[in-house]
């Protein structure tokens, strides 16, 4: 008995010492950290992906904007400096699409052209008056009527016709013993535009006519009625601007880094709103020689006939054209959406290995804008795999990681410095002045576009345009210029625009310029806080100033009224 009580202690001691040396021996090495790769779960920290300033220790919603939180990468070991590693939970979250440079074709691409339809100048007449004299009776009365050769339009009390028909009758008597003064006076009735039935009428009654009829001289639609019963008329004086619209002129506007893939004769296909589905094929029979310095636009026009009057002069039309690069080099294409462009400088970000979630930035030079893609020239080679879709995001992450980014290049803070062309702008006192008056309407404009009414943007950006035009510039060198000009050219854009979503667009660009100026300003009076909407233009981010520190957002208005952040203060 003594034995088995033995025999069973010491297999109880073997067993405790193997269980030891299985288990104490794993648990020893796993606290050590030599194997266990293991985030943390307890150490994850959350953030938005659209305000990577956001850090939470738990999942939630973005205070700012309420969008989801998503982990924030952690471990990005074992990566070359410039390269950062995402989770694929949050390449999952953010919906991170990426793109192979080269798989969407080239030498085949498409262009967009915006415009309206306008009257074929060189179809238009008017019908003007051949004898003065008084309107007695209009028999077209109104705009936007039809009219043929040989209709009746008015009829006109003229003295002056009333005495040459009475020297006709007089003529008369002496029409055998001076034939040349009979010629003479019915030659004078025939530059009045009488015919010689009229005349012979006037002959044949011996009754002079005090009423007399004007007649159309050219066929087409009345696009202005200029006179009124009543009115006194001069010979030659305009009675009615008369326009053929059986053919009209399609007219567009194309921008400057888009002339070289456009010549006269080029097909171009037609379409409108009013007719969805349809296409009218024309040609491009004019290209305007003389680019618009305010827009930085040429125009280009094409002849579409208009059977039916399909076509009304003020409709908005696009013209597509195809095929523009078929006869040239290869060019490297990218979606609009793969590139982040900060107004210096436009960054992509490559996907540095298929298998893994792990990018890097790379800074690229673009070419000519085609639909919606953008043309590469320098930056990026076939076969490369970039991010296309949930690119801020990923930016976002860079930032976060202290990577190269939108924000960030990776240099000193003395090279960022120098390679800041936008400051020490040199501004007089004068233009400083008058610039300052001129900003009211900016921040009306600012306060229209966060209510979305685009009829005040209009007007406000009118108001700014024409302080703007009051300011001297004579003593401001070319690159203070530059800046002036361009905000202008916003700033007239803005005011003809009729959508608000097109007038948003353009209020991201105008407030590039206006904060390169503002910054140089040294007499302002009143504090002006630079705010920051990052899913602006389409995710890339854009600022706007305004007058109070609370967030109220231009670009989105009561969508996302309080999305944003002030990222300067200017005194």
């Amino acid at each position: 008995m003594k034995k088995n009580i033995v025999y069973i202690g010491v297999a109880v001691l073997f067993g405790l010492f193997v269980g030891y040396l299985i288990f104490g021996s794993k648990t020893t090495e796993g606290s050590s950290g030599v194997h266990d790769h293991t985030v943390d779960t307890s150490a994850q920290m959350w953030t938005c992906s659209m305000h990577p300033q956001i850090m939470q220790s738990e999942p939630g919603d973005c205070p700012i904007c309420g969008m989801d939180l998503i982990p924030a990468e952690m471990n990005v070991d074992g990566l070359m400096p410039d390269q950062f590693r995402m989770t694929e939970n949050a390449l999952a979250l953010a919906n991170i699409q990426t793109f192979t440079v080269g798989e969407n074709g080239v030498g085949s691409e498409t262009i967009k052209l915006s415009g309206k339809i306008e009257q074929n100048e060189k179809a238009n007449a008017v019908q003007v008056a051949y004898f003065g004299g008084r309107i007695e009776k209009l028999f077209v009365n109104v705009t936007g009527e039809n009219v043929k050769t040989g209709e009746l339009l008015a009829t006109i009390y003229s003295p002056e016709l009333v005495a040459a028909q009475q020297e006709l009758l007089t003529s008369i008597a002496l029409k055998k013993s001076q034939p040349e003064l009979y010629k003479a006076v019915r030659n004078k009735l025939k530059l009045w535009k009488l015919s010689n039935n009229q005349i012979d009428q006037i002959e044949a009654s011996g009754i002079v006519k005090e009423n007399f009829p004007v007649y159309a001289t050219v066929s087409g639609t009345v696009i202005s009625k200029l006179v009124e019963v009543g009115d006194y008329v001069k010979q030659g004086q305009t009675l009615y601007k008369i326009a053929d619209l059986g053919s009209v002129w399609a007219s567009f506007d194309a921008y400057e880094n888009q002339m070289g893939l456009l010549k006269e004769g080029q097909k171009i296909n037609i379409k409108t709103n009013a007719y969805p589905g349809k296409s009218f094929e024309t040609e491009i029979f004019f290209i305007d020689p003389v680019l618009n310095s305010s827009t930085r636009t040429f125009g280009v026009r094409a002849v579409v006939q208009n059977k039916n009057s399909i076509f009304k002069p003020g409709m908005f039309v696009e013209g597509i054209i195809s095929n523009v690069n078929q006869n040239i080099d290869p060019v490297i294409t990218v979606p609009k959406s793969a590139v982040l462009w900060t107004g210096e400088r436009s960054i992509v970000y490559v996907k540095t290995n298929s298998d893994r979630p792990v990018f890097e930035m790379r800074e690229v030079i673009l070419g000519n804008m085609n639909n919606d893609s953008y043309q590469i020239q320098k930056g990026l080679t076939n076969g490369e795999e970039i991010v296309a879709n949930g690119v801020f995001t990923v930016d976002a992450a860079a930032q976060l990681q202290g990577k190269k980014s939108m924000m960030n290049r990776g240099k000193k803070k003395d090279e960022l410095q120098s390679s800041d062309h936008s400051k020490n702008l040199s501004l007089s006192a004068s233009f400083q002045e008058g610039f300052i008056e001129a900003l009211p309407p900016y921040f009306l404009l600012k306060d229209a576009l966060v209510a979305s009414n685009e009829n005040d943007a209009s007007k406000f950006s009118g108001q700014m345009l024409t302080k703007l035009e009051d300011i001297s510039t004579v003593n401001l060198q070319s690159r203070e210029l530059k800046y002036i000009d361009a905000i202008r050219k916003y700033l007239e854009m803005i005011a003809k625009k009729d959508t608000l979503e097109s007038q948003r667009d353009l209020f991201v660009k105008l407030n590039e310029d206006l904060h390169v100026l503002i910054k140089n300003i040294d007499l302002l009076s009143d504090a002006i806080y630079i705010q920051k909407c990052p899913m602006a233009a389409n995710n890339k981010g854009a600022i706007w100033l305004s007058k109070e520190e609370e967030i109220r957002n231009p670009y989105f208005g009561d969508q996302m009224l309080t999305c944003g952040s002030v990222i300067d203060t200017l005194k």
